[in-house]
């Protein structure tokens, strides 16, 4: 009985598909009848005893070509008159838009770990190779929009949620930048819409999970966001003031960088926070894993000290890049080398995270400002040396030099990948940009 209604449906008049169907019809019937006249003329049959054999097999032939023709014609436009509801999230001709989609479809698996801005730089890149992207985000932000929201509401932090699922949809649509919309007065001022529509959609369907879904449903994303752990968490840092061995505990990761001082160490609060189970799943059946880029105490560590995230790296059989910052962070990495990043990310969750180690290597003045301050490239004879692969290249975006490029990013860390399944040797070496 349904699929009675649903035919009917589909041959309502006006909606431009029966003219179509009748024209493959049509076409097939063109098709058939050539077959069989050519098949009656080898048998040495001839139905018009006026015309030639060779002229009767032109006749065949020409009947098939031409069902064809109206065969094709006819598929083209079905299709477009199917698929036209779907057609306006898409930008481009049908068949470039059908390659593009199926060619990501095919794409590796790829789990990216971050948060802050440096996340969805990397995802604007990625999702032009794959659409199996999976970002894990830290849900530990306590400040601006999000902590408001958490604060009044009780529910994770969705800025770096929003801004992720942003990054994986298209830049262009309408409805992504509404998503990032931010409000500039009244009691909304300083709130972005996207923060309230997954604030709002989390108490409608009731879980954070279901509202990601169906936010990244209404953004055609290529891929998913993940939160680290559904469960409330905070940031404490005890950092050592400037000018002084003392040192003071900061809890709120809005609060750990205005300290000005140097971080000793940084720890969750509860510590004992479990995985969301859908993110470790994602680490431990991907093909590739991305570490950062972000900031290294307010954005990756908060990932990697959940408890399962870390485990889940090292079982993973995954290719695991640790992509480092392109310039230092005040408050939080001044002065940081690429070895002290790596050395950081040890002292708080071990060895054995990641297996290679991907930097710039390019210093442009263009462009930079006098606050940028880039992070320099690893001491020779550095003890990391002997225990992570190490890849340079140029990273740096032409109009914002402090920050990766997403293109050049995501290049470079596919070649990394392919060079790895490859079996080539990575030691140490340069990336051609």
């Amino acid at each position: 009985m349904f699929k009675l209604q649903a035919l009917t449906k589909l041959l309502t008049p006006g909606i431009g598909v029966k003219r179509w169907l009748l024209l493959l019809l049509l076409g097939m019937f063109l098709v058939a009848a050539g077959c069989a006249y050519a098949a009656l003329v080898l048998a040495d049959v001839h139905l018009i005893a006026a015309v030639e054999p060779a002229g009767e097999w032109l006749l065949g032939v020409t009947a098939i070509i031409l069902g064809l023709g109206v065969a094709a014609f006819a598929v083209v436009r079905l299709a477009r008159s199917i698929l036209a509801p779907y057609r306006k999230l898409q930008q481009g001709r049908i068949i470039d838009v059908v390659y593009a989609h199926n060619r990501r479809q095919k794409g590796m698996k790829v789990v990216v770990i971050g948060g802050g801005t440096g996340l969805p730089s990397v995802l604007r890149g990625l999702k032009h190779y794959t659409s199996n992207i999976t970002a894990v985000v830290t849900v530990a932000d306590d400040g601006g929009s999000s902590g408001r929201l958490r604060r009044e509401m009780g529910v994770l932090p969705p800025g770096d949620l929003r801004n992720n699922i942003a990054a994986l949809a298209d830049d262009e649509n309408l409805m992504t930048r509404l998503f990032q919309y931010r409000f500039n007065t009244g009691e909304l001022g300083g709130h972005a819409f996207g923060n309230l529509f997954i604030t709002a959609l989390a108490g409608v369907t009731g879980s954070i999970e279901t509202a990601l879904v169906e936010t990244e449903r209404v953004l055609n994303i290529q891929g998913r966001v993940l939160p680290a752990t559904l469960q409330d968490v905070n940031l404490s840092a005890v950092v050592r003031l400037p000018g002084s061995n003392r040192t003071v505990l900061i809890n709120g990761e809005s609060d750990i960088t205005h300290a000005g001082g140097q971080i000793d160490s940084l720890r969750l609060n509860p510590p004992d926070v479990q995985a969301y189970d859908a993110s470790v799943q994602a680490i431990l059946h991907a093909n590739l894993v991305v570490i950062g880029p972000g900031s290294l105490f307010t954005s990756i560590l908060p990932n990697l000290l959940v408890r399962g995230i870390a485990e889940a790296l090292r079982a993973t059989s995954a290719y695991r890049i640790y992509v480092c910052n392109v310039a230092t962070q005040p408050g939080e990495t001044d002065g940081f080398t690429v070895a002290d990043h790596v050395l950081a990310l040890e002292r708080h969750v071990g060895r054995g995270v990641f297996q290679v180690v991907l930097a710039n290597n390019a210093y442009p003045t263009q462009n930079a400002g006098s606050n940028t301050v880039y992070v320099q490239p690893v001491p020779d004879h550095h003890e990391i040396l002997q225990r992570y692969e190490l890849r340079y290249a140029d990273l740096t975006d032409a109009e914002r030099p402090w920050r990766h490029d997403p293109q050049k990013l995501s290049k470079a860390i596919f070649e990394l990948s392919e060079q790895e399944r490859a079996g080539s040797p990575l030691k140490s070496v340069l990336i051609e940009s």
